[in-house]
């Protein structure tokens, strides 16, 4: 295993005025690059001349050109990304699989600077223009998460109306002498994102703050969709600029969602790999849904896997993973979340989270059956657990997020702090016999433990804890 791995963080830029404009102008100068690299070999196909892929050719290509205040630097990540496309694509069409040329334009394309071409000056950072132009000082939103000598290289890019910077670093892997004898199955979940079981333990990180995040998502966009379709143009029609704003406003609100989910599930990744590391775990061998939208399963289902972002779970897995020196293997999944773990034979039907195996009585959560088999199958030792360790994925909407009163809505009870209650509300004041709400008061679940919470971090032993 290397003993570097690059790990890229986004950083939101603070830039107004001149520089803004600046910014923007050579993220178009890298589309008008990127649109000429595609005429060019357009044109040299139609004369039946073979395309201009490789990237020392697409180098003297444009030698000597100047595009606006792009760098040699910044043109140069242009003819790479090209490149590097154009190699891709060919190497997926001898493998048979479907693929296409670059052959899109882009009216704002990334620009990337390597060591040596940018200066990091606390906040600040310094990106090289062409010669004669003036220097171009950016400011970053957040201090850096890696320290200034580890930066590799640095990424100028528009995100939902946003100037950002991604920042790539080389960090070690750190040796923590793990034994990759010692495996642990992990099964991903739609309701939950990860079931880890190893030897008698096993943790479950609840997606339901996700989930909570999905459903406020989607209320919000169908209310902006509903003000916004009043205001649309017709076909044909140039839009207004009040039309342009409300269209921005919406990327970004899709931005924002997209980064909510995102970073609830790296959270997720990162509880799974300090729990496994903590009990000295060397291999996580992931239970890997290949090949699972490719049957029919309803409309209803067939939607929840497609928004299932499966394939970003287990990159965050890995990464992490990686990082720490772990291990990461993948086996086929199929029938581990309906199969005893202790006496091999198939439970049919399957309902809700709790399984129970009519043949030998084992009972446990639905999610952590899946990963002891899975578990089980890369070689690995499990038993019925006897604690299962709980967290937490996302978190709910802030105080000042305008989605509040959804999420108050769809609650049960008040959130904590907002007094009052809905009618025919399920909270503990509207029982007979209770009290009113308390204020900032946490809401006691019948379906839990005393001392478990849906998003605490408390180990429950199974016994006396029901899934969820």
């Amino acid at each position: 295993m290397s003993s570097v791995q690059y790990r890229t963080a986004r950083v939101v830029l603070r830039v107004t005025g001149g520089q803004r404009r600046r910014c923007f102008g050579l993220l178009r100068s890298g589309g008008d690059v990127w649109a000429a690299l595609i005429e060019l070999n357009r044109q040299r196909l139609r004369r039946g001349a073979a395309p201009v892929a490789n990237y020392q050719a697409l180098c003297r290509e444009v030698a000597g050109v100047a595009v606006g205040e792009l760098s040699v630097t910044a043109l140069r990540s242009v003819l790479r990304r090209y490149a590097d496309a154009f190699f891709e694509t060919a190497r997926r069409k001898r493998a048979g699989t479907a693929a296409r040329y670059p052959r899109r334009r882009r009216a704002l394309f990334p620009l990337r600077w390597y060591t040596g071409t940018f200066v990091i000056a606390g906040n600040r950072v310094k990106l090289s223009v062409a010669k004669g132009a003036p220097e171009l000082w950016v400011r970053l939103s957040r201090p850096l998460p890696y320290p200034t000598e580890a930066v590799r290289s640095v990424t100028l890019l528009a995100h939902a109306g946003r100037l950002c910077l991604d920042v790539t670093a080389a960090v070690a892997v750190e040796d923590h002498g793990l034994d990759p004898a010692r495996v642990a199955g992990v099964d991903l979940g739609i309701i939950h994102p990860f079931a880890v079981a190893v030897g008698e333990e096993a943790l479950v990180v609840s997606g339901r703050a996700l989930r909570a995040e999905e459903r406020l998502h989607l209320d919000d966009a169908k209310a902006r969709a509903k003000k916004m379709g009043r205001r649309a143009p017709t076909r044909g029609q140039h839009g207004s600029r009040r039309w342009r704003q409300l269209r921005m406003a919406q990327r970004r609100a899709e931005a924002r969602h997209r980064a909510r989910v995102r970073q609830g599930q790296h959270r997720a990744a990162k509880e799974v790999v300090a729990w496994a590391l903590h009990r000295g775990v060397g291999t996580l061998a992931v239970g890997h849904p290949v090949g699972i939208c490719a049957e029919g399963a309803g409309r209803h289902h067939n939607l929840r896997l497609r928004q299932w972002r499966r394939t970003h779970l287990l990159r965050a897995l890995t990464d992490k993973a990686a990082l720490v020196g772990m291990a990461v293997v993948l086996l086929d999944e199929r029938g581990t979340s309906s199969t005893c773990p202790d006496c091999h034979r198939r439970v049919p039907s399957v309902r809700g989270r709790n399984f129970t195996c009519p043949h030998c009585g084992q009972q446990g959560h639905r999610d952590v059956v899946g990963a002891r088999n899975i578990a089980g199958r890369a070689g690995g030792t499990t038993t019925a657990p006897a604690v299962v360790t709980h967290r937490r994925a996302g978190t709910p909407p802030a105080r000042r997020d305008r989605r509040r009163q959804l999420y108050d809505l769809r609650r049960s009870g008040p959130a904590p702090g907002r007094p009052g209650r809905r009618p025919g509300s399920r909270s503990r004041g509207s029982r007979p016999g209770a009290g009113p709400p308390v204020p900032g008061a946490a809401r006691a679940s019948p379906a839990l433990a005393p001392g478990e919470d849906r998003g605490g971090r408390d180990d429950v032993p199974v016994t006396s804890a029901k899934v969820h």
